[in-house]
């Protein structure tokens, strides 16, 4: 099993270095990033022993058909491993912060239910991408399985029931994600990567629409839209775009979003908007006399 895992690490550090893809141009393009800043404002919302948890009312196409639904944004701060790139016990010398996002979807197609989580974990120091990004989808013709690991390069495994998409494990230059905009407009929308990029789409769309792991040209920008910031994502190559619309001052909460994805002709458009907030330590609000906060972020 050893020699066979560094061989199929040899064959990806050959590909990459075909492909131009080097570790030096990976870590080459993180230095380029912005360096982030925490603000007091920003310490004085996020370190205080609190998630922050949003709910939306979600419209989700899929099957050309809308399906109502709701999702929810967890946004935690919390100590993390680098190496190992898992959740710390504690903070020590070997653990960094990070910001943390678990979105969820959750809606009906006909009789079956769909369930979709993407994680992100996302460092408060320095100026790398994201950590690592995981999603899954599950409905009940099976379930679906991605991760991505910021090392050396993005290191990618993919597990799914369809056919030809069964295990799959690639390395990819690095780039700007698509999952990690989320966690970095919380932060600072300044970080926000404009103008013609290439970015990785989201872990969610890549495994609904059965698209290729990979980054895709794409064009972003800002614009007002009345109250509301807008960052825009649009793949041409996709004819997909993602608005996210969020409140200009700190802590940028995020009030809605949508997407539209155009296939066969037809504009597809997905949404999402804002229910409730709270803000709660919520690991310990795991007890039956709890459930009435479900009522609280309508989630009933």
């Amino acid at each position: 099993m050893k020699i066979f895992l560094k061989f199929s690490g040899l064959i990806i550090f050959l590909l990459l270095t075909a492909l131009g893809c080097t570790d030096k141009d990976s870590e080459s393009f993180e230095s380029k990033l912005p360096e982030r800043s925490l603000t007091e404002d920003f310490k004085k919302y996020w370190f205080i022993g609190e998630a922050e948890i949003t709910s939306y009312k979600l419209e989700q196409s899929r099957y050309g058909e809308n399906r109502e639904g709701t999702a929810v944004l967890i946004f935690v701060t919390e100590d993390f491993l680098p190496k190992d790139q898992v959740k710390a016990y504690k903070s020590t010398n070997n653990s960094i912060p990070i910001l943390k996002l678990n979105a969820t979807k959750n809606f009906l197609t006909g009789i079956y239910p769909y369930s979709i989580m993407q994680s992100t974990f996302y460092p408060l120091e320095g100026n790398s991408h994201a950590i690592k990004v995981a999603a899954s989808i599950q409905e009940w013709c099976g379930q679906v399985y991605v991760q991505l690991n910021n090392r050396e390069n993005f290191e990618i495994v993919s597990h799914s029931y369809f056919d030809g998409e069964a295990d799959q494990e690639l390395a990819l230059f690095k780039t700007n994600l698509e999952n990690e905009v989320w966690t970095q407009l919380r932060i600072d929308p300044d970080l926000l990567p404009t103008g013609e990029i290439e970015m990785v789409p989201s872990m969610e769309y890549l495994k609904l629409s059965h698209q290729e792991i990979k980054s895709y040209a794409a064009m972003a920008e800002f614009y007002q839209d009345q109250e509301y910031s807008v960052y825009k994502v649009s793949y041409p190559g996709l004819k997909r775009e993602l608005k996210i619309y969020y409140n200009n001052f700190a802590p940028y909460t995020i009030e809605k979003w949508t997407e539209q994805i155009e296939a066969n002709g037809v504009l597809q458009t997905s949404t999402a908007t804002k229910l409730e907030t709270l803000k709660i330590d919520y690991w310990n609000k795991n007890s039956n006399k709890d459930l009435p906060l479900r009522d609280q972020l309508k989630l009933n």
